[in-house]
């Protein structure tokens, strides 16, 4: 049975994955949204579903005034005598550490700081119990893999740490994770940077600290200069399936125009892997892969669907839902208002780096509709609230209800770099439905005021909000948000919010 990639649609990227007997988990990097570090479970492979969050307080994932693209980096999860472990970097705040738990929907324990330095660490949990820590460093040996032992329970460095293998000389050799099969040492890592030059290549030893053979196919994995619509394949993990079979997670990204420009971020696919006779693994096709492969032949265990309505009748928020940094507690309601998303607007703008009322949620199809009813009647100057296509503070288009010269307003605005347009129109009181229509190269705004036409505003490319214009490690995020520059906020009712895909497996 084929399957569709990628398998995780939308803005997450450095997939990692293990396996406890026929249950799968996989974590990505979410880097300055919270809660951080989505938790997803699947019994196939193929068809995942989100089950929570590994890093779900302040004390855990701190972010401040993170740049956006800061926060947390490129986290591994790891099963070992019935603990689940997932380390991580927060690049803004303590740097390397770990948190564990009984279950994988947590809770999850504190952050237990390591001191090695460097971003994307993994663990490897040897036979005679000792605990192998990697990470990418620029260290006293230069820059590539290093690797120290840790005490599993203090996070404790017991070694110094050493430099183990450079790679092969593409750039930025880092993501590396390290498994002992059949008596060897294999470690995988990405090289090229997460760009359109990004590759796997492996190498392995039979010791933990090498020397290491490089692998003589390498890159084990690579979609450099081809011509698909997969691209900058790359920062994979591996997992044997309890079939006995071998498959690969990874990123890519999936442009949509030319020049190639993406704008969903990079994405979580799934490859099966293949061993050559003289031991070494190769992802897919010769390391190719394709949008449409040849399932795992495991059991296929199909999710429900998510509901296009989000009514806010539950007293939580979904798991796909986020915030932009650590949010403020008066920021947002479920409370205020039963049955309502409330917020309420602060001085921090959708421009600013710190935490506005947002709450959104990852585009995840080049093709879907997407629509908000507002109940919001502002009085200042400065008060607005509506929906935001967002890439990062200086690339994002707005769709609002705005207090202006003394009259309530829709505004449609585009922020590109030090561009803005900004248009407005006359908005009459009482609840006004927002409308995006998104598409593989425009989003169409509109709006339908009191139960009337759909009244078409303008439009933005898809383009201006990549990742080649705007740059970051991110993808766009769909959010509904309010802003108060005085600080007496209105509060801005959502009563629902819909997403609906146009192609589900566009």
């Amino acid at each position: 049975m084929p399957y569709t990639n990628p398998v995780i649609p939308g803005f997450y990227p450095d997939p990692s994955i293990c396996r406890n007997g026929d249950d799968y988990y996989l974590v990505t990097s979410s880097f300055a949204y919270f809660p951080g570090v989505p938790l997803f479970h699947s019994k196939d492979l193929v068809n995942w579903r989100q089950i929570g969050h590994c890093l779900t307080t302040e004390q855990q994932l701190p972010l401040g005034n993170t740049w956006l693209s800061g926060g947390i980096y490129a986290p591994t999860i790891r099963l070992h005598e019935g603990w689940f472990y997932m380390v991580t970097t927060n690049v803004s705040g303590v740097g390397n550490f770990f948190v564990r738990s009984r279950q994988p929907d947590g809770p999850w324990s504190d952050p237990i700081p390591v001191a090695q330095k460097g971003i994307d660490p993994s663990l490897l949990f040897d036979e005679d119990g000792s605990v192998y820590f990697q990470s990418t460093c620029d260290g006293n040996e230069g820059y590539g893999i290093y690797q120290c032992e840790i005490d599993i329970w203090t996070g404790s460095m017991l070694t110094e740490s050493r430099l183990i293998w450079r790679g092969t000389g593409g750039a930025y050799p880092e993501a590396p994770h390290l498994y002992k099969i059949n008596g060897f040492y294999y470690l995988l890592i990405a090289e090229g940077g997460t760009e359109y030059g990004h590759m796997a290549t492996i190498a392995r030893s039979s010791a933990p600290y090498g020397p290491y053979e490089p692998c003589p196919h390498n890159p084990i994995l690579s979609h450099r200069s081809l011509k698909s619509s997969i691209h900058a394949t790359g920062h994979a993990d591996l997992v044997q399936a309890h079939d006995g079979s071998w498959w690969a997670v990874f990123l890519g990204i999936r442009p949509v125009s030319y020049p190639m420009r993406h704008h969903l971020g990079r994405e979580t696919f799934l490859a099966p892997v293949s061993w050559t006779d003289d031991g070494w693994p190769i992802i897919g096709n010769g390391g190719r892969i394709e949008s449409v492969m040849e399932a795992p032949q495991l059991q296929e265990v199909r999710w429900p669907h998510r509901a296009i309505r989000d009514d806010f009748d539950d007293t939580t928020l979904g798991f796909d839902w986020v915030f932009l940094r650590n949010p403020t507690p008066e920021s947002w309601s479920l409370h205020e208002s039963p049955g309502n998303l409330v917020l309420r607007g602060n001085k921090v703008s959708l421009d600013d780096t710190g935490a506005p009322a947002f709450v959104g949620r990852r585009l995840r199809h080049l093709s879907c509709n997407i629509a908000a009813i507002l109940d919001f009647e502002p009085k200042s100057e400065g008060e607005e609230a509506g929906l935001t296509v967002f890439m990062n503070d200086r690339y994002h288009y707005d769709l609002a209800v705005k207090f202006k010269e003394g009259r309530k307003v829709i505004v449609l605005r585009r922020t590109v770099g030090s561009l803005r347009t900004e248009h407005t129109l006359e908005c009459a009181a009482g609840p006004v439905v927002l409308k995006i229509e998104a598409r593989p190269e425009w989003f169409v705004f509109a709006i339908q005021p009191n139960q009337s036409d759909v009244l078409e505003l303008g439009s933005g490319e898809t383009h201006l909000l990549s990742t080649e214009v705007a740059g970051g490690f991110t993808g766009v995020v769909i959010a509904m948000y309010a802003v108060c520059e005085t600080g007496q906020s209105t509060p801005a009712l959502f009563d629902w919010f819909d997403y609906e895909p146009v192609n589900p497996i566009e």
